[in-house]
């Protein structure tokens, strides 16, 4: 099982959802993050003073699929999330040791 972290652009986290669930994702969890990577912020005025805004909204999805499936959720993404500019965001990989439906006690695969 892999447990895959995406953080991309907010306001391209509706069309990234719609194609996950598109290719069968039934589960994803998101988060509302603030950070910064290269682009480091940017400058804006608020009554003509110009302040520095560092951290930047963005949205973070995290997945756990099986493995067969982790490529194909990683294709997406990157598919969708992408504009080609800089802040786009990141993906990062996990391999799971194991994963517990709290419900039901069902573990591995089964539990997803």
């Amino acid at each position: 099982m892999k447990k895959i972290e995406a953080i991309i652009r907010h306001f391209k986290l509706e069309e990234v959802k719609d194609a996950l669930t598109g290719i069968g994702i039934q589960g994803m969890t998101v988060a509302e993050v603030r950070g910064f990577g290269r682009q480091k912020g940017h400058k804006e005025q608020y009554r003509g003073a110009e302040y520095t805004v560092d951290f930047l909204p963005k949205s973070k999805i995290e997945v756990v699929v099986s493995d067969d499936q982790a490529q194909e959720v990683i294709d997406t993404i990157l598919k969708t999330a992408r504009t080609g500019q800089i802040g786009d965001g990141k993906i990062f990989v996990t391999t799971l040791a194991d994963t517990i439906r709290i419900r039901t006690g069902e573990q591995g695969e089964s539990a997803l």
